[in-house]
């Protein structure tokens, strides 16, 4: 007999594709993310944690003596480390959840056959999806706290608001895990994986990090605008003085939906590729 068992769709709406697609088990996939970080990828998520450091060090701190205050949210002025430190937070939750669910799922998925084992279980493919979207959500975690206490402990944040930046870069790294899992499903080979650094790249240097998007041409700032690096670094910098804007809205929504949207699109990659 099959171990993958018949999922009945009973009714419709989120109900039935919870049964369609989820056994109610993914504390099992987060288990075993957990025992591989313990047994040998440690050294690993603890490297990312330095990269948004050693930035802040030789751009803020370095390049900002030079470049003295800057405007920063409602036009108050801000020295340079505080404009591009709530940036580097954003990017580097953007990175640990992004490399956690490409990388690391495209090796489960095209060559260790990981996800073809756990879906010959009663495992549903959302629990797939979430468990290994919550690995990711737990480095950017881990690289969000300790970069929030770097800054704050170097006083580049000037309100108890700042404290939010914590599980808004949770919410930035779900939003960019759910997407990496879903776009990493189509990859194939290791040459189609330099696409993500590609995207990633520009997205960090042009998405206000370093400098405002107003030195742009009016057409290359809306098109920023869309890119949902942009969003995180607005709504980090707004969190780290307390000032808060309608647009905060529309930053918070932007994750929430791009989440939503991943991880239904990632559930439905991995019943298409292994359930069929």
């Amino acid at each position: 007999m099959s171990a993958v068992v018949d999922r009945v769709r009973p009714g419709s709406g989120l109900n039935a594709w919870l049964v369609a697609n989820s056994s109610g088990n993914a504390r099992a996939v987060v288990e075993r993310g957990f025992k591989v970080i313990r047994n040998q990828n440690w050294v690993i998520v603890l490297s990312g944690f330095f990269e948004p450091v050693f930035y802040l060090l030789s751009m803020g701190l370095g390049l900002g003596s030079l470049i003295g205050t800057v405007a920063g949210p409602g036009g108050q002025q801000i020295s340079y480390a505080a404009f591009i430190a709530p940036a580097l937070l954003a990017t580097s939750a953007m990175n640990g959840a992004i490399y956690d669910s490409t990388w690391n799922v495209f090796f489960k998925l095209r060559f260790a056959n990981l996800y073809q084992g756990m879906l010959a279980t009663p495992l549903g493919p959302f629990d797939v999806a979430a468990g290994e979207i919550f690995m990711a959500l737990f480095r950017g975690f881990l690289y969000a706290l300790g970069f929030t206490a770097v800054i704050a402990g170097m006083g580049l944040t000037t309100s108890w608001w700042a404290l939010a930046m914590i599980p808004v870069a949770l919410l930035i790294a779900l939003g960019f895990a759910s997407l990496g899992m879903a776009v990493t499903s189509y990859f194939t080979t290791f040459q189609q994986m330099d696409w993500i650094n590609i995207a990633l790249l520009p997205m960090f240097m042009f998405s206000s990090t370093l400098f405002p998007i107003s030195v742009f041409p009016e057409a290359v700032q809306w098109f920023i605008m869309a890119l949902p690096l942009w969003h995180g670094v607005e709504l980090m910098r707004q969190l780290s003085v307390g000032h808060f804007e309608a647009s905060t809205w529309l930053h918070l929504g932007y994750f929430v939906v791009m989440s939503v949207l991943g991880i239904g699109f990632t559930t439905r990659r991995l019943r298409s590729l292994f359930l069929r």
